[in-house]
């Protein structure tokens, strides 16, 4: 077992400031699902309690809207935007 921390999806989206409320975090993995990369092996994921870790690329539609970002850090908290942005880098934005 690795030392790696790892956060449930749905609280880092939340924290990540994808979304305004958990539950609406949750709800969107559950109906919508998310696609995650790790270690080069992309999945689709539909449980907001999904472990995720560094270096992971998230993958989630909001509308006809496609994002594609990669988690830099899990933060500790849902801050201010300045601190959400500092979480991901953009990797593709379908507008």
């Amino acid at each position: 077992m690795t030392d790696t921390p790892t956060l449930r999806l749905d609280v880092w989206l939340w924290r990540a400031r994808f979304f305004k409320t958990r539950a609406l975090s949750g709800s969107h993995v559950r109906r919508r699902g998310v696609r995650l990369t790790r270690n080069g092996q992309t999945r689709r994921v539909n449980k907001p309690g999904t472990a995720i870790c560094g270096g992971d690329v998230v993958t989630l539609a909001r509308g006809a809207h496609i994002r594609t970002v990669e988690v830099l850090d899990l933060g500790t908290r849902r801050g201010p935007a300045e601190e959400a942005a500092a979480l991901y880098r953009t990797l593709e934005t379908d507008t």
